[in-house]
Order: structure tokens, then C-alpha cells, then sequence
């Protein structure tokens, strides 16, 4: 089991950016992928990146692909989401997740077992 605190949110107008942190408390926080999920108002929550336990390997939603890029040092027991050119689509409340199996199915928020409390991620003019 791992705790994961997630920081780094706010309001900030379209085009901006922002990176967020993911610290995770286990000892071995290497051994865990990580996913990036996000929950609009209203809505369920979706995959929006994923990390495997190096980072060499990364995955993204069709919607963030080539704005958001998931990196984790894990010197750091820290997993980051930089987010570019942000857009009104993006708000949302913003949660990292940990999998210990590293499942294949990455996308589906019920293969992690550890989550965050979530950061809140508000693009407004």
C-alpha cells in the first residue's frame, strides 16, 4: 500500500501551464506504475497519462497527447505532470493512482488500488 499526495493545482487562464506532483510514502515507490486521472464536473473520471515504474514507458489520453508529459523521479518517490497550453477541457479535479501489478489496462481506474485526494485544476479567462 502506498500514500499519494498530489500538489500543484490552481486556477490559471487558457493557454497556460502548470505541473503537477505526485509524492508517493512507500519505500519502494519504484515498483509501482502510476496513472494520472482526472474527474470534470459532472463527469466521470478518465485516464489521462500513465508511467511504468521507470518511466521509460508513458501512455496518454488522445486529448492531452503532445500538451501533458508524465515523468516521475523516483529518487524523489515523485511522479509530475507538466500540462501546456491548457484549455477550458481541463478543469477538473486531478488524482494520481498507483498499481502494483502493472496492469495492461491502464486506462481503467479500477486496476489501481491507491489513490490521492486530488488536486483541483481550474482554466478559466
Amino acid at each position: 500500500q502506498v500514500q499519494l499526495t498530489e500538489s500543484g493545482g490552481g486556477e490559471v487562464p487558457p493557454g497556460a501551464s502548470l505541473r503537477l506532483s505526485c509524492v508517493g510514502s512507500a519505500r519502494l515507490f519504484s515498483s509501482y506504475a502510476i496513472g494520472w486521472f482526472r474527474q470534470p464536473p459532472g463527469k466521470d473520471r478518465g485516464f489521462v497519462a500513465h508511467a511504468n515504474w521507470s518511466g521509460g514507458r508513458t501512455a496518454y489520453a488522445d486529448s492531452v497527447k503532445g500538451r501533458f508529459t508524465i515523468s516521475r523521479d523516483n529518487d524523489k518517490n515523485t511522479v509530475y505532470l507538466q500540462m501546456n497550453n491548457l484549455k477550458s477541457d481541463d478543469t477538473a479535479i486531478y488524482y494520481c493512482a498507483a498499481d502494483s501489478r502493472w496492469t495492461l489496462d491502464y486506462t481503467d481506474p479500477a486496476k489501481y488500488a491507491d489513490w490521492g485526494q486530488g488536486t483541483q485544476v481550474t482554466v478559466s479567462s
